[in-house]
């Protein structure tokens, strides 16, 4: 196979193993705190394997490393939320709300980078995408719980790609993945008394089979994936291949799920415009880039 198309396979398998995470979810029977408190641990564990094996240094000033750790709290809330809108309402719903973050992270960024700028462009694609959001909540009023906890999630996301952002350029991906997961883990362990009276509930049976494949399949090894590919293949390339992660999702859990997951055709109208803006937004940013660049040119 040629290098470059196995490069362009290895990208879209990687994007095909997030979108299984919500069929994974609907699969386990943990409750999504007890769910995440697995995934996370365990991808810790894997994350700390890899780089022993990689020979990276894990020891980080611990300043540094509790920076990591909270914005991994965000992580693993997002998941719960995630998990949980899946169960409230479809897998279907808890995607065709993920790709918001989209649109919270052009809100926030500027207000992190210091920046305070809001592009134009992006603030009119915002506009449509809540008219999308509307569409769906109007055609599909039974999921509004799942769905508005699947908005929240996809503001949680949003909220810790923005601060990953801010320290990929000063740790190595596998100390960032191991302290993130580490503090996923711990922010929703402390948050287990809150919410639910009992303890940490254990898997049984083929949970534990389900979990691992979550944990160092869906996490550790995709993390490892889309990193090793970045190293050939653009960020431009890469962050459309990602963009389909939604899409993936969605026609996996009609394969899986059959007609529980088979929703109005205003839902899928209204998920059509979200996922379609999306992926035609790194088209206009790259075209922005060009014309920004001939100008100053």
């Amino acid at each position: 196979m040629d290098a470059r198309v196995r490069d362009y396979v290895q990208i879209h398998l990687v994007v095909l193993a997030w979108g299984f995470t919500s069929i994974l979810g609907r699969w386990i029977e943990l409750e999504p705190v007890d769910l995440v408190i697995w995934r996370s641990g365990l991808a810790a564990a894997g994350f700390g394997l890899a780089a022993w094996l990689w020979g990276t240094r894990l020891r980080e000033d611990p300043k540094r490393a509790l920076g990591l750790m909270a914005v991994g709290l965000l992580l693993g809330w997002h998941w719960v939320l995630f998990f949980l809108s899946a169960r409230l309402s479809t897998v279907s719903v808890s995607l065709a709300a993920m790709p918001t973050a989209m649109l919270w992270c052009s809100l926030i960024e500027p207000l992190v980078d210091g920046s305070r700028r809001w592009p134009k462009g992006e603030l009119v694609i915002g506009a449509i995408m809540v008219g999308a959001v509307w569409l769906i909540y109007q055609v599909e009023f039974t999921h509004w719980l799942g769905f508005t906890v699947g908005l929240i999630a996809a503001l949680l996301a949003a909220l810790f790609a923005v601060f990953t952002k801010q320290w990929v350029a000063r740790c190595p991906g596998l100390t960032i993945g191991f302290y993130q997961m580490s503090g996923a883990m711990l922010g929703v362990l402390i948050g287990l008394p809150l919410l639910e009276a009992r303890g940490l509930a254990w898997p049984t049976g083929s949970d534990w089979g389900w979990l691992l494949l979550l944990a160092w399949g869906c996490t550790v090894a995709t993390y490892l994936g889309y990193t090793d590919v970045l190293r050939r293949v653009s960020v431009f390339t890469v962050n459309v291949i990602y963009n389909l992660e939604p899409v993936y999702g969605i026609l996996m859990a009609l394969l899986f799920f059959g007609e529980a997951e088979q929703m109005s055709a205003g839902f899928y109208a209204g998920a059509a415009v979200i996922v379609g803006i999306v992926l035609a937004l790194p088209w206009m940013r790259r075209r922005q880039s060009q014309r920004m660049a001939q100008e100053s040119g």
